[in-house]
């Protein structure tokens, strides 16, 4: 790796010359999946997926490169040289919009890309109940992550939910959904559902909201602040009578 680097140094200006000639006379260039352009391929999870990078109209063995995002993919030795192959398997989330580039090796800006659009419905389910005591705030919140990016509604037993300006507040980005309910009520106790759509299905999560009596708060500094004081006042009235204390002694 060091040797060639350091070989191609001084070489790059008169390499790139012969290369741009070379490739103005025979249209050399590359293609994936017959594609010559850059392109968004579709598609979903779990099934494999290969990409088969080509050269055209070469005189010569062109060496090809592999890469996924930065990182350089390893390919075996009959697997470089005019045409290459990659399989992606399985499909996962991680690799939606993850690009893919086939390069030549000795130019790398005769390149092809390949933008994954991985598509998945709403990964949602299950329940959490919620102990809130009266006044206090609360949020309900839905991670769902999908593609195409999934909307959310919220209900609250079985209905719409209607939402009170001072009461409630939606937030949400492309994976998160959350409910905040400020100063909860006895009359907010229910199951409050978050239901996120997509076109390739739906996800719902449930939420069992109690709302509990409001508790007594001992007034823990105020005792402290009397206690304090009252043994000042007696540490004062102590002083004041020492003569009289030691004299009783």
């Amino acid at each position: 790796m060091v040797q060639r680097r350091s070989l191609a140094v001084p070489c790059r200006v008169p390499v790139l010359g012969i290369s741009f000639l070379a490739f103005v006379a025979t249209g050399l260039e590359l293609s994936v999946n017959n594609q010559a352009a850059d392109f968004t391929l579709s598609t979903e999870l779990g099934p494999p997926i290969s990409l088969s990078c080509l050269v055209h109209n070469s005189s010569q063995a062109e060496e090809l490169l592999w890469y996924r995002g930065d990182g350089q993919v390893d390919l075996k030795d009959g697997n470089k040289v005019n045409i290459s192959n990659i399989c992606i398997s399985p499909v996962n989330e991680s690799d939606n919009g993850v690009t893919f580039t086939c390069q030549l090796a000795r130019d790398k800006s005769v390149q092809v890309s390949v933008i994954l659009d991985v598509q998945f419905p709403p990964r949602l389910s299950g329940e959490e109940t919620l102990h809130v005591e009266e006044d206090k705030d609360v949020t309900l919140t839905c991670n769902s992550k999908s593609n195409p990016q999934g909307q959310p509604t919220w209900y609250k037993d079985n209905n719409s939910l209607v939402l009170q300006q001072s009461h409630h507040q939606l937030y949400q980005t492309s994976e998160v959904f959350q409910l905040s309910i400020k100063k909860v009520q006895k009359s907010d106790n229910g199951t409050y559902t978050c239901v996120v759509e997509s076109p390739l299905g739906n996800g719902t999560k449930d939420f069992h909201l109690i709302v509990e009596d409001k508790k007594t708060v001992f007034p823990t500094e105020a005792v402290i602040a009397a206690i304090v004081v009252v043994s000042i006042t007696i540490l004062f009235a102590i002083v004041a009578r020492k003569d009289k204390i030691f004299k009783v002694w």
